[in-house]
């Protein structure tokens, strides 16, 4: 069976361990591996999106990052029990056009048995920013 340490039922360590990796999967950028942290039949509202499942992650993601360039987040814990996590976090990136952005939201996580997401809310908004107001400042990797 496929498992994601760590496991639930969360610790206030083990919940913070779980938000960490999943930043750092997340600013990766790599669809493939961030779908991994969530069950083959993953419920998801992004916004106004529902998804359904890894393989819409995956797509969901990948379209995401070709929008979203230079995307670096930060997370952190609002609260969690048993099998849930509360997160908030915030993200830059710009656009094609080379506008900053700097989103703001809110996630709630469940979590299976084997420490795979089952389902993530999430209520996100967008602010305009000029680049010289970015928080997240780190060099592309190529």
């Amino acid at each position: 069976m496929e498992t994601k340490p760590p496991l639930p039922p969360f610790t206030l360590e083990t919940a913070q361990q779980k938000i960490q990796a999943a930043e750092d999967a997340w600013n990766t950028r790599d669809p493939g591996r961030v779908s991994l942290a969530y069950t083959p039949d993953s419920e998801w509202r992004n916004r106004s999106e529902f998804l359904s499942g890894r393989t819409a992650i995956k797509i969901f993601l990948k379209n995401k990052w070709e929008r979203e360039l230079d995307y670096r987040l930060k997370k952190e814990l609002w609260c969690f029990m048993e099998n849930r996590i509360a997160v908030r976090f915030e993200y830059e990136w710009h656009d094609q056009s080379g506008q900053w952005f700097r989103s703001y939201g809110n996630e709630n996580w469940e979590f299976a048995e084997n420490g795979l997401m089952r389902y993530r809310f999430a209520s996100i908004n967008d602010i305009s920013i000029k680049a010289t107001e970015r928080k997240f400042l780190w060099e592309r990797k190529a």
